[in-house]
């Protein structure tokens, strides 16, 4: 069980789809109180799930090491051979498996999405996704983002629209956000979960663990790629209601 004891933003206020707001490029990547044990789960998964959790076309390779590069400017200072971890661990920078090496050095999963030729929209061109909340890499790599979101009764035609312009109009140096709560019976970070499963029944609003994922859409300056960064919150109820639970959520 990994756990935060609270979150930086207050995840019961009400928000409008998309719910999208700017981000000093600062705070794109936080490290919490519980990064040494994400980071060791995460290094687990990586080494024990394989393509479950990563997936990469060959096309999207530039894109990686460039964001790997953004990363560890952001994060680790000139590294370029290795990183030492907040918990100490050693990781040696894969510069030929980009994503792989930020799957262990950052809390946060990363979607890489790139508008090709002759594409309408962006695609899941690559991705480092360990802790997945209700859906699967496989089932969503390569798929436009309409596809991606084809199970969410909300994105319909006027909400993918919406999400394509703030895909195509992110400015480099100049991030997006947003965040998603949900209630659930299970700490578990890692849950996935295919479209051909039967009715999700993990969450609901007599659960005792919130589940929230701070989301962060950024492009990268030379691929043009566009970053879609998640940083995930597992807060027990009683320490939601402690921090937040007095705010009068936000019409």
């Amino acid at each position: 069980m990994i756990l935060q004891a609270s979150i930086p933003y207050n995840p019961l206020q009400a928000q409008p789809l998309p719910g999208i707001k700017p981000l000093e490029l600062a705070d794109w990547l936080r490290p919490d109180e519980a990064c040494n044990e994400q980071l060791a789960y995460r290094s687990t998964l990586l080494g024990e799930k394989g393509d479950t959790v990563l997936r990469m076309d060959p096309g999207a390779q530039p894109a990686a090491q460039e964001l790997l590069e953004a990363v560890l400017d952001h994060r680790y200072g000139a590294a370029r051979d290795h990183v030492i971890r907040p918990d100490g661990a050693r990781v040696t920078i894969d510069w030929q498996n980009p994503l792989a090496t930020l799957g262990q050095i950052c809390q946060e999963d990363f979607c890489i999405l790139e508008r090709r030729e002759g594409c309408a929209e962006h695609v899941l061109t690559g991705a480092v996704l360990c802790f997945p909340a209700s859906w699967t890499l496989a089932e969503k790599f390569m798929r436009p983002l309409i596809g991606i979101h084809d199970t969410v009764d909300s994105y319909d035609d006027s909400m993918a629209r919406r999400v394509q312009r703030l895909f195509d109009g992110v400015q480099v140096g100049r991030p997006l956000w947003r965040f998603n709560a949900l209630w659930y019976h299970s700490p578990e970070l890692y849950a996935p979960r295919s479209v051909h499963d039967p009715r999700d029944q993990s969450h609901g609003e007599d659960a005792p663990y919130l589940r929230s994922e701070k989301q962060v859409i950024l492009r990268l300056p030379n691929s043009r790629s566009v970053v879609f960064s998640i940083h995930t919150y597992m807060v027990h109820r009683d320490d939601v209601m402690a921090q937040w639970g007095g705010q009068a959520p936000s019409r």
